[in-house]
């Protein structure tokens, strides 16, 4: 068995919004912080920028690292689709360089449909994973521990 991967997210915020990545399924929209697995000899926060640039089409600067996070798929609502996925993921604080309109970035994911700010009051009726994140952005970056643990 291989060990768990290493994943970074960027936490965009600006205006009271936050940049989400969207993609769709079965049940229809969800969305996520853009980011993605770090890449062997890469640093952290060139991880970080390579993500947002490859999904998102934007550059940003990396800030604190404010949670982080593991996902056992085994553990989830997701089990039998992820039952042998560890994650543990990084998320940073981060904000754009320049102006920026929210577009597909030069390298979205498979089944990235779009990209688009979501201001904080409409997070609860917006489909999220993980799902804490609603709860995260709700209190502002000091009111949580860094480690959540394996939460969804």
């Amino acid at each position: 068995m291989r060990g768990p991967r290493l994943s970074v997210k960027a936490i965009i915020v600006r205006n009271g919004s936050v940049l989400l990545v969207e993609g769709h399924d079965t049940e229809g929209s969800w969305f996520a912080l853009p980011g993605g697995g770090q890449q062997r000899g890469e640093r952290l926060d060139e991880a970080v920028r390579r993500e947002c640039r490859e999904e998102v089409g934007a550059e940003v600067r990396v800030g604190a690292l404010r949670w982080v996070r593991d996902y056992i798929g085994s553990s989830h609502e997701f089990a039998s689709e992820h039952p042998d996925v560890h994650q543990v993921e990084l998320w940073f604080e981060c904000s754009l360089v320049g102006d920026y309109e929210p577009a597909l970035g030069t390298h979205p994911d498979d089944g990235q449909l779009g990209v688009r700010w979501a201001h904080m009051t409409e997070l609860r009726e917006l489909r999220i994973y993980p799902k804490i994140l609603k709860q995260l952005l709700g209190f502002g970056f000091s009111a949580r521990p860094t480690y959540l643990g394996d939460v969804n």
